[in-house]
């Protein structure tokens, strides 16, 4: 006769259901954001309400903060990047959804790892496109603006045409897939 499911059998099923989710809707703004360098609203929007609503329904009360928290987290730290026009706003809130799928602390995970994994992407083009000295100067022109406090100049801001972009919704659904192959697989 076989058993039946305990409390913290199911809480894993809905674990990977939720890491699931998480990782389809990062994997689609990805997918979006390579091509076009856009991430539209009707994936962010939804999914932002999905990750409450099913953690809610999850987990409750304590599903419901986590997930709060996770969002809350992921759109306070990229918001100085998007009024600073360094990230785009798609990117933003890209990274509220996925916290509010992932919850406090997955989302801090995905979000340190996503920084790695954006810059490697961009050391990668600055060599490719042979910008590496431009690079440095702006690097060096925004450490300056920092510790003058005030804002960058226009020429190292997404609104420079001639600036590199890199599309930091595929860094995020990168880290998001590896953070669901880690979780699943217990890989630590």
């Amino acid at each position: 006769m076989p058993k039946s499911a305990t409390a913290g059998q199911i809480g894993a099923g809905l674990r990977v259901i939720i890491l699931g989710l998480a990782v389809a809707v990062a994997l689609i703004a990805g997918f979006t954001d390579w091509r076009s360098r856009r991430i539209p609203n009707w994936l962010t929007v939804p999914a932002f309400a999905a990750g409450l609503a099913v953690n809610s329904l999850a987990f409750g009360w304590h599903g419901l903060r986590s997930s709060l928290l996770g969002a809350g987290f992921a759109l306070a730290v990229l918001l100085p990047f998007v009024l600073l026009r360094s990230l785009g706003a798609g990117d933003w809130k890209l990274g509220g959804a996925l916290g509010a799928c992932l919850g406090w602390p997955a989302m801090a995970d995905v979000l340190i790892g996503s920084v790695f994994v954006a810059g490697v992407m961009a050391l990668v083009l600055v060599i490719y496109k042979g910008r590496l000295l431009q690079t440095f100067r702006n690097i060096w022109g925004i450490l300056a603006s920092m510790l003058a406090l005030r804002l960058p100049a226009s020429e190292v801001s997404l609104d420079n045409p001639q600036s590199l972009k890199i599309p930091y919704g595929v860094a995020l659904a990168l880290t998001t897939l590896l953070f669901g192959v880690r979780s699943v697989w217990g890989v630590r």
